[in-house]
């Protein structure tokens, strides 16, 4: 006997597909404009966010549902997402509408309460996701859906269950907004923490230090003075292919004005050199070197988990292998997001490592001080800004090549005031991230949370617990 007989002698447990149909949508031929444009509202899986949908971005004509397998759906319909990163999404129609391919409507008798059954296959999301085949899109089909053991208590439970866990969840969610709230604000001071760092409120002027000292020998180098310094040593230790070649001045269009003492540099005058990185097919049980991939670049730093190899026979030539003072760009991904983050290398790496094509090497001058610099500030939001408006665009994906980036603008104070900013920033995250760290934990749990109490409604223990108290 099933755990939902023995909890209740009014549940039953039936094949989905015995008592709801199941449908799914199309997409009208995009060449014919005529089938776009009209009025009638047309539902991609990616709008299905566990919640009534109101309003799509796209709308089709009656030509577009008439000549396609598009099929229009009445108010009230439950709908749930078959593909990609969306699998096991849901959401009620709020109106008449059509639907793509990768939504699959769900129609149920009237018995069956369209709460209920949304909340049951909220239960089944994960199970959902595991069960997804396929490539680059995963997906599922519409039989998965229809073979799910369905519990089926009478209306009147059914609506009791629904109310029971909407309790729950409302209690539940005030602790959540609760928690996104500290962690947008958490957000925010990181911003404004790297905001003030560089513009020499964080921490006394090196400028300011030496006024204050009132002697007239008084000196000390200026970000303008280090900065012609790391070029000199740049010319005289050149290495590179062909004739010296001065490195691009830095893009400082629109960017606020600098402290004292601190001047512009563009990446590439304070890097030795620049390259793209290896193109060679990497897996996880290789036995070539280890090759640096976005997934390695994490928050600002080196990620040493989740290594891929190249093949057998790929070796990395001299001066290729990673090495501290290396920064790794990442130059093209389809979020915009991700695109220019990078990351640091500090410390030598326990063997010769490579980095994959769609990263950007820039080889810093070599002043440790300066490593710490540039992966304190590298996020700060006019940089950030800098960046994405540079950002080309192509079939989908971002990209950030390495001539803009040569001309990335760079705050340079002296080395005395970047050690002091780099150590104040540092203080002051360790603090943010703590926090983070808590609330991330408890956001998770949350989540368990709600798991946990879907579970039991669905095994008749939910209510079995509010008669209990």
């Amino acid at each position: 006997m099933s755990a939902l007989v023995e909890n209740s002698k009014s549940w039953r447990t039936v094949r989905l597909g015995d008592v709801a149909k199941t449908s799914s949508g199309g997409t009208p031929k995009r060449g014919v404009a005529a089938y776009y444009g009209g009025r009638i509202p047309w539902v991609k899986s990616g709008e299905l966010g566990d919640s009534t949908v109101y309003e799509t971005q796209e709308k089709i004509s009656q030509a577009g549902l008439d000549g396609s397998s598009a099929k229009l759906f009445p108010k009230g319909t439950l709908c749930v997402a078959l593909y990609g990163a969306t699998v096991g999404k849901l959401g009620i129609l709020g109106m008449d509408a059509a639907t793509n391919q990768a939504v699959c409507g769900i129609f149920l008798p009237d018995e069956i309460d369209t709460r209920f059954a949304y909340r049951f296959l909220e239960s089944k999301r994960r199970e959902l996701i595991k069960m997804g085949k396929g490539g680059a899109q995963s997906n599922i089909s519409q039989e998965i859906i229809r073979d799910l053991q369905f519990p089926l208590p009478l209306p009147d439970e059914q609506r009791r269950i629904v109310a029971e866990i909407e309790k729950y969840f409302t209690r539940l969610e005030v602790g959540v907004a609760a928690l996104r709230r500290v962690q947008a604000n958490l957000k925010r001071y990181r911003a404004a923490v790297l905001k003030a760092a560089c513009e020499g409120r964080l921490v006394p002027t090196e400028a300011e230090l030496h006024r204050k000292l009132k002697t007239k020998n008084s000196k000390f180098e200026t970000g303008a003075e280090l900065l012609a310094r790391i070029l000199t040593e740049r010319r005289q230790n050149w290495q590179g292919r062909g004739q010296y070649k001065e490195p691009a001045a830095p893009d400082i269009t629109n960017l606020p004005t600098l402290p004292e003492g601190w001047t512009w540099a563009s990446l590439e005058q304070i890097a030795r050199s620049s390259s793209y990185g290896t193109s060679a097919k990497c897996s996880p049980t290789n036995s070539g070197p280890p090759v640096l991939r976005i997934p390695n670049i994490a928050s600002g730093r080196i990620d040493l988990t989740d290594l891929k190899f190249a093949g057998t026979g790929e070796s990395l030539d001299a001066g290729d292998e990673l090495a501290p003072g290396d920064l790794l760009i990442i130059r093209t991904n389809g979020s915009k997001n991700l695109i220019g983050r990078s990351a640091v290398v500090r410390d030598k790496l326990s063997r010769a490592t490579g980095y994959a094509s769609y990263l950007i090497r820039f080889r810093l001058f070599s002043l440790p001080t300066l490593f710490d610099w540039i992966a304190t500030i590298w996020d700060v939001s006019f940089l950030r800004a800098w960046i994405e408006q540079r950002a080309a665009t192509s079939a989908g994906q971002y990209n950030i090549s390495m001539s803009v980036l040569s001309t990335m603008p760079i705050p340079l104070p002296p080395l005395a005031e970047q050690t002091r900013i780099v150590a104040e920033v540092e203080r002051r995250l360790s603090v943010v991230e703590e926090l983070e760290s808590v609330v991330s934990a408890n956001l998770q749990r949350a989540t368990r949370l709600r798991q946990s109490i879907l579970q039991k409604a669905f095994t008749g223990e939910l209510l079995q617990e509010d008669y209990n108290q």
